[in-house]
């Protein structure tokens, strides 16, 4: 028996891909799920043989899934994706099977029948799988910057979006990661995240603190910094600056400011 998960956004597509197996009797469909973070749980609950997977989901897409996983989690894959020249390109180059939506019944057996013999073959699934993260790596090197960052909190993978956190201080070689309501720990120093991070958005305003100033440009921000820094104040440009064209005009602040 081949132990099957489906993961799709869409629950139409995931409702396709069922009835499609359903004639395959040596398939059992373990579960389903329409987002990144229920499909790694799942994976790593069920141990499926196969895995029906969307690339583009939101948040956490199916390379964010694939990433997640440690090497000998990672079963037989089959992408499922809408048009998207660059995965469509990345993996015609290295000869991994995918599904591209609309796809037919006989466009879904090749890809199945391509998937039970990775199944049966330990060896050449290793292979492939060893081209798939080839392609996430290269994918990671090619983006200019992170558009997400992975924790891991409680024994648990968390998916946060780079935009997402408000600042970031320096805890030795770690790094803690402010968001609105919570903070995480990752094991990444200062110079390095801050090489990761879209310096348009992110600034280093001191060696142990780096703050998005495009998520708190619109409101104050305050931050109480137990570096010798002070309080950090973040404001509107357009409060900031005075109501003449020349912002350098003696005893009006400057758009972002200490106080000790």
């Amino acid at each position: 028996m081949i132990r099957t998960v489906i993961v799709d956004d869409e629950p139409l597509a995931r409702r396709k891909i069922r009835a499609l197996l359903d004639k395959h009797r040596q398939i059992s469909v373990e579960g389903e799920c329409g987002n990144g973070a229920d499909a790694i749980r799942m994976i790593r609950d069920k141990s499926p043989d196969l895995i029906f997977l969307d690339v583009q989901m939101p948040a956490v897409d199916g390379f964010g899934v694939i990433e997640a996983l440690e090497r000998d989690e990672l079963p037989a894959i089959i992408f499922v994706t809408a048009f998207d020249k660059y995965a469509v390109d990345a993996f015609s180059a290295r000869a991994l099977d995918f599904l591209l939506k609309p796809f037919n019944r006989s466009r879904f057996e090749q890809a199945l029948q391509r998937a039970k013999e990775l199944i049966s073959d330990r060896a050449q699934r290793e292979q492939v799988n060893e081209r798939l993260l080839e392609l996430i790596a290269n994918a990671k090197r090619d983006a200019p910057y992170l558009d997400r960052l992975v924790v891991k909190t409680n024994g648990k993978h968390v998916f946060l979006r780079a935009r997402e956190v408000q600042w970031i201080e320096a805890e030795g070689d770690y790094a803690r990661l402010h968001l609105f309501k919570r903070s995480y720990l990752i094991r990444e120093k200062m110079h390095s995240l801050e090489s990761k991070l879209d310096p348009a958005r992110f600034v280093r305003i001191h060696r142990s603190t780096i703050v998005n100033v495009d998520e708190n440009g619109g409101e104050e921000l305050s931050l109480s910094v137990l570096n010798g820094l002070g309080n950090i104040h973040i404001v509107p440009l357009e409060s900031a600056l005075p109501a003449e064209k020349d912002p350098a005009v003696p005893g009006h602040p400057s758009p972002l400011h200490t106080s000790r």
